[in-house]
């Protein structure tokens, strides 16, 4: 089979990238029942059932794309590739830092309650003497009562609750940041390739020339030095 029968089009190259980060969005958008006794993992129970699927199919389409040798002695095969690398290495991060931040609020949630107060974000949180003593949290009196009622669901403090819950949260918007960034990086490079003839798709050393998503995973490498 030649090259020219096997060679994807810059229209096909750019679906790959569109279809990548479409599944990557479906993440954000994935409902996972959850029990009353695990209210506060709510926040990332969806990304958590998600997450291995999209990965696998991604990992799957990756294979084909390098599959298709001939496509990728192009310029805009190569950006292709490249941008398809870096979306399916920095969401198989983020799966495994969402995966290990479960696995401690889980642990969290599982152990005595400590003496101190514990901190959410910066606000101290104490849990009441009594049932008309409220937290430190500005919570109204709605928001409390619901928070004693998940807690008691869950067999915790409502202290400990609010700080796995807040824990949860935290996770929940870093995979949330990461998934739109990582979509909107597929789609900013799909529309490159796209538009681009493809022997004019930079692949130097310019900060131009590289794709969308290569330039945020540098720019996040120089920020954590």
């Amino acid at each position: 089979m030649t090259a020219a029968q096997t060679s994807l089009t810059r229209i096909e190259l750019a679906e790959r990238l569109t279809d990548a980060a479409q599944s990557v969005s479906s993440i954000l958008i994935t409902e996972y029942p959850t029990a009353a006794s695990r209210s506060y993992l709510h926040p990332v129970l969806g990304p958590l059932a998600a997450g291995p699927r999209v990965i696998g199919e991604l990992n799957d389409r990756f294979e084909q794309l390098v599959a298709a040798e001939p496509s990728l002695v192009t310029p805009a095969g190569l950006f292709t590739l490249a941008s398809y690398a870096s979306a399916l290495g920095w969401l198989t991060e983020s799966f495994t830092e969402l995966t290990s931040s479960v696995g401690q609020i889980c642990t969290r949630a599982g152990i005595p309650t400590e003496s101190g107060t514990p901190v959410v974000d910066g606000a101290v949180c104490t849990e009441p003497d009594d049932e008309d003593d409220e937290f430190d949290f500005a919570f109204s009196a709605l928001e409390l009562a619901a928070i004693r009622t998940a807690a008691e669901a869950a067999g915790l403090a409502p202290s400990d609750y609010v700080e796995v819950l807040s824990q949860a949260l935290l996770a929940g918007s870093r995979i949330t940041d990461a998934c739109m960034e990582i979509s909107s990086g597929l789609i900013d490079d799909a529309a490159y390739v796209l538009d681009e003839a493809s022997d004019h798709v930079r692949t130097d050393d310019g900060p131009g020339s590289l794709p969308t998503l290569v330039r945020s995973l540098l720019a996040r490498m120089e920020s954590v030095k």
